[in-house]
């Protein structure tokens, strides 16, 4: 997941990142409202951590910013700010929780899986699809019995598409999605060609791929 830490604290947004990073999310960094506002108009955000405290920013104001923007990442409100009024302001505005400073690293990473299954209507960590089974907590995918191995950029890329199921992504999407800040990191777009053949390749020994469809000249669509 591509996301977003909003936060003027060095200590803690370094903190939230090598945490989020050992939980396989990509992170960027933002210490300000303008480096947060010009991030979002250029990348597509799963998530977005944003302090409401920024020193040249309302964070609701960036809030509804964000929410205007032509994509709808979800967004958790990290902030010391403990009154009612600003949670409620918060909410009102769109963003999907509050989680109020200090908090535990623990607490926000089950926040950021329980917004997931919300917004995706997943009801547990485990989906079931097309014979298979994939569970996001043990990151593994089963058919039956059997393990099929996976490489991090293969799980993350079936686990996107299964959450976007029935949706084209393009390869944009799909390249931001793992390789996260795609004007500043060396990439390259066919590195998603050759992961979907390998994936095609690793599920096809069980039951054939056709659901996994590619889409000429877009990108790719995994059907249910």
């Amino acid at each position: 997941m591509h996301t977003l830490i909003v936060e003027d604290e060095t200590s803690l947004a370094t903190e939230l990142m090598h945490f989020l990073a050992q939980e396989h999310y990509i992170c960027d960094w933002a210490s300000n409202g303008r480096e947060a506002s010009e991030k979002i108009a250029v990348n597509r955000y799963d998530f977005i951590l944003l302090d409401l405290g920024l020193p040249d920013y309302d964070g609701l104001d960036l809030l509804k910013e964000t929410k205007s923007a032509d994509h709808d990442p979800a967004i958790i409100i990290l902030t010391a700010r403990g009154a009612l009024e600003d949670r409620i302001k918060g909410l009102g505005l769109g963003a999907d929780d509050y989680l109020p400073k200090p908090f535990s690293l623990l607490e926000l990473q089950a926040r950021m899986q329980a917004v997931l299954r919300r917004k995706f209507k997943i009801k547990s960590s485990s989906v079931a699809f097309h014979g298979f089974e994939m569970d996001s907590s043990t990151r593994r995918v089963t058919f039956g019995s059997q393990e099929i191995v996976l490489t991090k950029k293969e799980f993350d890329i079936l686990h996107y598409l299964l959450l976007h199921k029935n949706r084209i992504l393009t390869r944009l999407q799909l390249t931001e999605h793992i390789w996260g800040n795609i004007l500043e990191d060396d990439y390259d777009s066919n590195y998603i060609d050759v992961h979907i053949k390998n994936l095609r390749k690793k599920l096809s020994a069980h039951i054939p791929t056709d659901w996994l469809e590619t889409v000429r000249g877009v990108g790719y669509r995994l059907t249910l």
